[in-house]
């Protein structure tokens, strides 16, 4: 399914990876709810809190032109650690190996997109580095504290797509 570029208005998909029940593995989901309350509907993305993905994402990812991924990642940094990587550094970031929480499932719905010729054109991962995974409602103070800086830096980013899109210029 390729996507129909004459469409005006850039297709934003925004994910929040991870298992709300393992402390810092939440940082995904909990990202994905506060930027969806503070962001989502004015900049006209659309969220979903994916859990610790699954195939039948592939659709969703291969119909939007543009993706953020929010996700617990490991950078090898500081517990609290924001990173926002794109386009191919994501791509290579994804497909490292155990960089990732969730490298395995994201780098397969990739590499679906990218097969089926869906791959979005924008892609962002938003990192935060986790400092602790294991059982528990909530996160550590690091990860809690980071979340809000991780949805400023993908408000930025969509903000960035949408006046770069080719339908901002017609």
């Amino acid at each position: 399914m390729t996507k129909d570029h004459h469409e005006s208005a850039l297709r934003i998909l925004a994910l929040g990876v991870g298992n709300t029940l393992l402390t810092d593995e939440a940082a995904g989901p909990l990202a994905v709810t506060l930027f969806e309350g503070s962001h989502g509907a004015a900049l006209g993305v659309t969220c979903l809190d994916v859990g610790t993905l699954g195939f039948p994402l592939a659709a969703e990812i291969g119909a939007a032109d543009a993706l953020i991924v929010f996700d617990a990642a490991r950078f090898g940094t500081m517990p609290g650690t924001v990173r926002a990587l794109e386009g191919a550094e994501m791509d290579h970031f994804v497909r490292s190996g155990s960089l990732s929480v969730h490298e395995v499932g994201l780098r397969d719905l990739m590499d679906m997109a990218r097969l089926s010729e869906d791959l979005p054109r924008y892609r962002a991962l938003v990192g935060i580095e986790p400092g602790e995974i294991g059982w528990g409602l909530e996160p550590s103070a690091d990860v809690a504290a980071a979340i809000p800086q991780a949805v400023e830096i993908a408000a930025e980013i969509v903000a960035r797509w949408r006046a770069e899109a080719p339908e901002a210029a017609a």
